[in-house]
């Protein structure tokens, strides 16, 4: 039970990360107040999750599905360009 909760805590880290986008600033009220309901909401779910997880896990987990969802639908919403993966040279 506490993977799946942090697994909606994470899709909560990408909706708010996301959201920020579309309060302009907190200058629009609804995406604002849903923006900082989902950080709430995040928060609160990982704290859960964290009663049965270790930290160092969770938390790796959490900012993980953050990260690579806010990257993935910040290509497929905003039509932002991938990173580019810089390889190490070869001697």
């Amino acid at each position: 039970m506490a993977w799946s909760i942090l697994l909606v805590a994470g899709l909560l880290e990408v909706a708010w990360a996301i959201g920020l986008k579309y309060t302009e600033g907190f200058t629009k009220l609804v995406p604002s107040v849903l923006t900082l309901a989902a950080m709430a909401g995040s928060v609160i779910l990982l704290g859960l999750a964290l009663k049965t997880l270790s930290i160092g896990t969770a938390y790796a987990v959490w900012t993980g599905i953050g990260a690579v969802g806010t990257v993935a639908l910040g290509i497929i919403l905003f039509a932002e360009r991938p990173p580019r993966v810089a390889l190490p040279a070869s001697d």
